[in-house]
């Protein structure tokens, strides 16, 4: 099967894709660790579907989403770095090589910088649920999740069928 290895350069989009999730999540902790000593012992460790707060837990676990967060910067980091690697269909071929890459990388880009910017969301929505500021994530909150994943893999679907 046909799979060069071939260094593309990072695209603009990518780049601010890059600068907005990570600069949101890194925010994000800076928050947590600026609030610490205002929070409660006991703070909201989970949501349900409609945004309300169903468990609360230990302020520690306030670092759960951030490490789960920078698990998955490194990883999908290093998985848009090798796009040769990235499952293709039977037509990838030397014409089309560069445009099946863009597109799966631009997707790997897209996925890691929402899970950053939605962990931050959810980090700092933890933290202001339980300094008493507001009540939770809200109904908008699972159908942002939903269209926010579902858009970046259509989009990259419906580009992967029109190259030739």
């Amino acid at each position: 099967m046909y799979r060069p290895v071939i260094k593309l350069p990072k695209t603009r989009y990518e780049k601010i894709l890059n600068v907005i999730g990570g600069g949101l999540f890194i925010v994000s902790i800076i928050f947590i660790i600026s609030q610490w000593s205002a929070l409660p012992e006991e703070i909201p460790a989970h949501f349900n579907g409609a945004g309300e707060v169903d468990r609360w837990g230990s302020k520690i676990e306030l670092f759960i989403l951030p490490g789960i967060g920078i698990f998955l910067w490194i990883f999908l980091g290093l998985i848009e770095k090798a796009p040769h690697m990235h499952n293709y269909p039977a037509r990838l071929n030397e014409d089309n090589v560069q445009a099946f890459y863009l597109n799966s990388r631009k997707l790997c880009n897209e996925m890691k910088n929402f899970c950053l910017m939605l962990f931050a969301v959810i980090s700092c929505e933890m933290v202001l649920v339980a300094l008493g500021k507001t009540d939770g994530l809200g109904w908008w909150f699972l159908p942002l999740v939903l269209i926010g994943t579902g858009i970046p893999i259509a989009k990259g679907l419906i580009a992967a069928s029109k190259i030739k």
